[in-house]
């Protein structure tokens, strides 16, 4: 279960990069590639490891003026989705 205190990495192989041919970022994996919106992008830019789910959160509350519960929330069931599907760990 993903928490606010779990540090989300991405599993071996998975790494995000803006794709220049479809003008968006996106999550590249063996065989896959997942398109990422404005949000996503943010969020996955700040996995790395190091990075605990509140502390990502309260860095997109604040470079996005949102209310920091209702990021967190959004941060956790973002991170969720990544694991479940193999993309990420925590």
């Amino acid at each position: 279960m993903i928490t606010r205190e779990s540090v989300p990495v991405f599993r071996r192989g998975i790494r995000q990069k803006f794709d220049t041919a479809r003008n968006t970022h996106v999550l590249l994996g063996p065989e896959r590639v997942i398109v990422l919106d404005e949000i996503a992008a943010a969020i996955t830019a700040l996995v790395d490891a190091q990075h605990s789910v509140a502390e990502i959160a309260a860095t997109l509350a604040e470079r996005f003026a949102a209310d920091a519960q209702e990021v967190e929330a959004d941060v956790v069931e973002f991170v969720t989705s990544l694991v479940e599907k193999g993309l990420a760990s925590a």
